[in-house]
């Protein structure tokens, strides 16, 4: 059997090395664009930065390991120009030499990846602007910075611009903040990583202008021009008009597109946004032709029983979809449940992490949905060292299906969204976070875990124990006559971190009972906030069983309200 692969790095080299293990006598021929053919590209931008060192180990495996190991044949700079399906061939150009190479298969596995997007924008071509997508581009880089920061005068440090603010984009901004650089970051959609939704993105947004980035959002970029004394630099032009600061150095972070070209031309079925159509057993439109990786859109499983589709690139469904090619084509007809989308972030001091949909995806669909916000320490509080978790479960309040979480905080974070990330594809409801049994000991955990605590606050809300007023209502509700708000936080709480609205009434929890009849009986509506919500619960509980109508408890509280308001102010 030959089995022909086109692109190494996640996808392509699984599907080798899985195929190999398979079948010792199968020929096994691996063609990738460019010098590396599996090598460490989640890593680049910490090679960048200087936190990993080795650049040896940034190359994971090389022809001549694979080769000995597994008696792979590798061939590097070799891009395939042409496939023909009704022959079962291939032709390939070596990239230095020009020769021509033609191969037939039995098997052609596609892992032919998404290269950046560089939109028609004047100036991109110029010299300091760097896509980050394979090792020659991070040396490129690499060795840009340490050219420019010998230039520049003592004392003084450079400035980079970084075009796009997603997860890549944010790692490229911590790392050239450590390389010791002035940094601006340029955001075309109204927030930061738009996994996420916008307040709990704007916990990072917050901490990165704490820390001196300039974050810039809402805005795009319209050229890329000279700056005035030094041709070098780079001034960024924005939609709005601004300029910013000359940049020595620009990097282009504004998203991929499938490099399917290739498969395209060759009468392989592609969406419209160029990603190739597979089946559940990642099989094309072509027999005996396959596709994984960041080419492919694939199942969006937590639409359960529809036939919705997206693209996620992610190293871990491209090694683990080539692992599965490889079984398909020795028969073992696997299929692949689809992407849940389980992403993970470090930014300085705080992680954001996420899995499944969004808010923002489940409105566009008009599909009804409930989120609470919990704000819960990541391991027992009296333990010295406990970080607050910002955590935000997104679930039905019909049934309590689970569609997403999204955490962001300093200490136990991917460990709350893995839980949750196994939950969903478990086919697991609120109603069983509540009861899972997790590790606890007070170094690590609580007895009420994170994710047990958001698994009950979300049961509360199903069977009717507390109803919710989303944050982002909390202004217009505000306005309306007759509705009341109650901060229960404190008052030496409220002096030190601020007020909730100008409107709220303060009454602290536990004075709450004997001050009760402050509270107006006639609202229309009582909102009920504290720090964090918790509280708030409490106090909606006291209310509702003393005989009050309309009462609410503010989803995420002031610690999720204020957040995104000191970012719009």
């Amino acid at each position: 059997m030959k089995i022909i692969i086109v692109g190494g790095v996640a996808g392509g080299a699984s599907a080798a090395a899985r195929a190999r293990r398979l079948d010792e006598r199968a020929e096994v021929l691996l063609l990738q664009s460019g010098p590396d053919v599996s090598f460490a590209s989640c890593g680049m931008p910490y090679f960048i930065g200087g936190e990993i060192t080795d650049r040896g180990k940034m190359s994971v495996q090389t022809p001549a390991s694979l080769k000995a190991r597994l008696n792979i044949d590798v061939r590097v700079n070799h891009r395939v120009t042409r496939i023909d399906t009704k022959a079962k061939t291939i032709i390939a150009e070596d990239e230095k030499s020009g020769q021509i190479l033609t191969a037939a298969y039995d098997h052609l596995v596609l892992a032919v990846g998404a290269e950046p997007f560089k939109p028609p924008i004047g100036g991109i071509d110029r010299p300091g602007l760097f896509a980050l997508r394979n090792l020659d581009d991070m040396d490129n880089i690499v060795k840009h910075i340490l050219e420019k920061q010998s230039e520049m005068p003592e004392g003084d440090e450079m400035h980079c611009v970084v075009a796009g603010a997603g997860f890549v984009g944010l790692e490229m901004v911590e790392q050239l903040m450590k390389r010791g650089m002035q940094v601006s970051i340029v955001e075309m959609l109204p927030q930061i990583l738009g996994p996420l939704d916008p307040e709990m993105a704007a916990i990072l947004q917050k901490d990165l202008e704490r820390r001196g980035v300039s974050v810039i959002t809402g805005d795009g970029i319209s050229e890329f021009v000279p700056a005035n004394d030094d041709a070098d630099s780079t001034i960024v032009r924005l939609k709005s008009g601004r300029s910013l600061p000359p940049a020595q150095i620009t990097i282009l972070g504004l998203g991929i597109r499938p490099d399917t070209k290739v498969a395209a031309d060759a009468g392989i079925e592609i969406t419209k946004r160029g990603h190739i159509v597979v089946d559940d057993e990642l099989k094309t439109s072509v027999e005996n032709v396959w596709a994984v990786g960041d080419a492919v859109e694939v199942r969006n499983p937590i639409f359960l029983g529809g036939d919705e589709m997206w693209a996620v690139p992610l190293a871990g469904p491209a090694n683990r979809q080539g692992r599965m090619v490889a079984d398909n084509i020795n028969g073992k007809r696997r299929k692949y449940k689809g992407t849940y989308a389980a992403s993970v972030v470090r930014v300085f001091d705080l992680m954001a992490a996420c899995v499944g949909v969004n808010e923002k995806m489940l409105k566009a669909k008009g599909l009804p949905h409930a989120a609470i916000h919990v704000h819960p320490g990541s391991h027992a509080g009296y333990f010295p060292g406990a970080r607050s978790i910002n955590f935000k479960l997104i679930f039905s309040p019909e049934d309590g299906t689970i569609y997403g979480a999204q955490a962001v905080g300093e200490d136990g974070v991917e460990k709350r969204i893995d839980v949750i990330s196994t939950a969903i594809q478990g086919g697991l409801t609120v109603d069983d976070l509540a009861e899972l049994e997790l590790c606890y000991a007070p170094p690590v955990g609580s007895a009420k875990d994170p994710v047990n605590m958001a698994g009950m606050a979300a049961q509360n809300i199903i069977d009717g124990l507390v109803s919710i007023v989303d944050w982002k209502d909390l202004e217009s509700c505000c306005r309306e006559e007759g509705v009341v708000v109650l901060d229960v936080r404190g008052t030496g709480e409220i002096e030190n971190s601020g007020e909730l609205v100008p409107c709220a009434i303060n009454i602290p929890l536990n004075d709450l009972r004997g001050r009760i009849n402050e509270v107006p009986r006639d609202a229309k509506k009582i909102i009920v906030s504290c720090a964090s919500g918790q509280r708030a619960y409490y106090a909606c509980r006291i209310l509702v069983q003393n005989g009050f109508e309309n009462v609410f408890n503010l989803s995420g509280a002031y610690k999720t309200y204020a957040s995104v308001k000191q970012l719009r102010n």
